[in-house]
Formats: C-alpha cells, structure tokens, sequence
C-alpha cells in the first residue's frame, strides 16, 4: 500500500529512468515539492531544472524544451501559478500542437484549499483548461490512477494539465509495481447504485464515496462515478448511470459557471433530454461566489 504522493514520485523516477528524455521542472523540485521529486534530484540532476518565480518562463521553457526533443514534467506547486503563464499555456502550445508539432508536456499542479493556504493559493483552475483545444486534462482520485495517469500523461505527445488535490497525497492504495498507463476518457464506477447517480473530480470524489455510504445507511442506494479524465470526459458513462438512476448530483470544489459541474448538467440536459432529471450542483469552496452567479 503506498501513497497518492508516493506514486507521484515513484512515476516521475520510472519515465526518467525509461526514458532519459525526460526533464522535471518547477520551482521547487530540488527540495521535494511536498514528496513528490523527494531524493529524486540528487540522483538524476541532469534531468531536472530548478527555476526562479517565473511561471511565464516556466511555460514558455516547456514549449521549447518540448519542440527540442524532450518530454517535460513541469510542477507548477499551486494550479493558481499557471495563470501568470497562461499566454504560452493558450495561445503558443496548443497552437504549435494543431500545426502538427508533437508537444509532450505534462503540468503537475495541485488544486483546491488546505491548512494555512491563502485564497490565492485555494483555487481550482481545472474547468479553465478544460476549454483549451489541444489540451487534455486529467484528475486522479487513487494512488493507482494517479501512477497510471501520470505515466500516460508523461508518454503523451498531446500537452496535459495534471490535476492533484493536496489533500489526496495521504491516501493509500493498491498500486502494481509494473508500468501501465491509465485510458483518458474512461471514467470508473466506484460503487453502483439505482437511485442517485454522484459524479466528482479528484478529491470531491471522496466526498461522494463518503456521501454513498452515509444514504446506504438510510436506504438510497448511491451510484458513484470517478471521471478521472475531464477532458476528453466520460460522458457515456455519466448517460448510463443517469438513464439508470434519474437523478444526478455534481460535486466540484471549482466555479460553476461553465464549470466541470455544468458542463457535465449541460450534457446530460442535452443528451437525456427523455429524462425527467432531478439535477443539482453541489459547490464544495467558494459557494458565496457560487451564489451570486444566481
């Protein structure tokens, strides 16, 4: 049994070691970023660049090194880091992608609140990159999937954002010691259910674990759905359950306006439109601000 964070670590030394075309970049990565680079420094300096606080040049650096040859793992330590990046983020590398140039960058960043954290160090940025052609974006919820994801992303030629909730870095789990990649766009059934469908992305998944095993002591019997990738989604996954259960409730810890969560009621109000829906969205932070888009 080992850690989200532990195989966040245990990933990033298997590609390197796979692969010496891999560079892991960030702020942070010769001290550890929060164990995921721990001891991996020291052992493969050649594959690692430590920046300044510069998330622009961070980015643009990723494009080039990428356009060079290498595959690029860059730790940005918040998500909220990325938007002073952003112009080489959206307007360069998914550009120079559709011109037909491969640009395997995966970007590591974490999401969401936790102890001591300032506001703008809180957020959750996903939904942003989920509107970006060209970039894919994915959000582990176990250690397996966080290995299995990370090693697709970092194989990838396609750039992803790498979704990781801080909060999650503790969780054990069963992980396989061999190298596998995890599908994008294949989501997961955690727990089947015939009354209300419950989807999540990343740590808000827990919460609806949590949730299901607090109504199967009331009787409702909760279906949960672990998207794992949010772009490309699993929305054939989410219609099926939906069709099953007619209900449906969405819990993310980002925006909701054009956010993981509508995008998700949207389709389903398309797609399931027989349906007679019993639809909400759940905001886990922020639901002040969530209120006044209302």
């Amino acid at each position: 049994m080992r850690t989200f964070a532990q195989e966040i670590n245990r990933s990033i030394e298997d590609a390197i070691v796979k692969d010496n075309s891999v560079v892991v970049g960030g702020q942070l990565v010769k001290y550890g970023v929060a164990g995921l680079t721990k001891g991996l420094f020291d052992k493969y300096p050649d594959n690692f660049i430590t920046y300044p606080v510069a998330e622009s040049l961070m980015n643009s650096s990723a494009m080039g090194l990428a356009l060079a040859g290498k595959r690029v793992v860059m730790i940005h330590v918040r998500i909220d880091f990325l938007a002073s990046g952003m112009c080489s983020l959206v307007n360069h590398i998914p550009i120079w992608f559709h011109k037909g140039f491969d640009l395997p960058i995966t970007f590591v960043c974490q999401v969401g609140k936790g102890m001591g954290q300032g506001a703008q160090h809180s957020q959750a940025f996903h939904s942003y990159f989920m509107h970006v052609p060209g970039i894919k974006v994915v959000a582990p919820t176990t250690p397996h999937d966080a290995k299995g994801c990370l090693i697709a992303s970092i194989r990838d030629n396609n750039p992803v954002v790498f979704v990781e909730h801080r909060m999650l870095y503790s969780n054990t789990g069963y992980v396989p010691n061999n190298l596998y990649e995890v599908e994008f766009g294949k989501g997961r059934v955690l727990i089947e259910g015939t009354d209300i469908t419950l989807v999540g992305a990343s740590y808000t998944v827990t919460d609806c674990i949590r949730a299901a095993e607090a109504l199967k002591k009331i009787g409702i019997s909760a279906e949960v759905i672990d998207p794992v990738s949010l772009s490309p989604i699993d929305y054939d996954l989410i219609r099926k359950s939906a069709n099953k259960t007619k209900k449906v409730l969405v819990v993310d810890n980002g925006w909701l306006t054009c956010g993981f969560s509508s995008e998700i009621i949207a389709d389903l109000g398309i797609n399931c439109s027989n349906l007679k829906l019993d639809t909400q969205i759940l905001i886990e932070a922020h639901p002040q601000i969530a209120c006044q888009n209302h």
